[in-house]
């Protein structure tokens, strides 16, 4: 037993170095004085200040948090809908509809990027809207964000008690009343896991961004891509550090609203919310 503990745990360090020490070797070499090159020349914050008084790399990281937020909130909004319908309402072909909806999540990346980008050109050819910019992009980003977040939501709903739903319509709820006061608090955590996932898939996609973008709607990823042409510098390495920061704040972030969420819910419990439409209903009978 404490042999194959052992072994499990070093394949898990392995696994883990395996993962982790790029990004931690690209962190290093942010804070490097040498400008290029994988030798040591001393500590310095230099980088960080010219990448972000570089009026290009501040463009970009405009576009890309402007294009990240856009397409999350459209997507969280409409998958959210979509996750709920497919779990709480029969219809027909409702399962060939689920199936269909991982299209989106298999079909490779350059793929999806080729056939948006057909779209669109047919679109402004037909209409003369759809000129590839900001919009373009949010566009096509939403399309590959809302089966993720349907997906995270439908599963969030499918292990919920439907008991608890049950009886707050007991105690007199509508419809209404039990979707805004006790389905959607329970389906918070799922919401919000699949807000998280759709920011961060919007934050590092570079393939379906680089084919739908215009002019002036360059992006992080776009940007890092185009100057790893001219070679690999520090400032490449700052630029990709902040966003690997920016990835663990949010996931920090989420877990800390998560545990608050949930120890929320264990220390006030549920029938308190509805104790005066209780009283109110009975006053009614009575």
């Amino acid at each position: 037993m404490r042999e194959g503990s052992r072994r499990l745990g070093a394949v898990a360090i392995f696994l883990y170095a395996f993962m982790y020490l790029p990004l931690v070797m690209v962190v290093g070499l942010s804070f490097n004085a040498s400008r290029f090159g994988v030798g040591w020349g001393g500590w310095t914050l230099d980088w960080y200040r010219l990448a972000l008084r570089n009026p290009q790399t501040v463009s970009s990281l405009k576009n890309t948090l402007l294009l990240a937020l856009f397409s999350t909130l459209i997507s969280t909004l409409l998958g959210t809908l979509l996750g709920y319908g497919l779990n709480r309402h029969p219809f027909r072909g409702k399962k060939l509809f689920a199936r269909v909806l991982m299209l989106p999540i298999a079909i490779p990346d350059i793929v999806m990027a080729v056939s948006l980008l057909l779209f669109f050109s047919v679109m402004r050819q037909a209409s003369g809207w759809f000129q590839l910019g900001l919009g373009t992009m949010i566009i096509a980003h939403v399309t590959f964000q809302i089966p993720f977040v349907a997906v995270v939501v439908r599963s969030r709903l499918h292990g919920l008690d439907a008991s608890i739903e049950e009886a707050a319509y007991d105690l007199g709820a509508g419809r209404m009343q039990r979707l805004w006061h006790v389905t959607l608090p329970l389906m918070r955590p799922g919401i919000v896991a699949g807000a998280l996932l759709a920011f961060t898939l919007s934050l590092d996609d570079f393939v379906v961004s680089f084919f739908t973008s215009g002019a002036g709607s360059t992006t992080l990823p776009i940007y890092i891509y185009s100057s790893v042409k001219r070679g690999l510098s520090a400032e490449i390495h700052a630029l990709s550090t902040l966003m690997i920061a920016a990835a663990v704040l949010g996931t920090i972030g989420i877990t800390w609203l998560q545990w608050r969420s949930d120890k929320r819910s264990i220390s006030t419990p549920v029938p308190n919310r509805f104790s005066r439409r209780e009283e109110r209903a009975v006053q009614k009978i009575v």
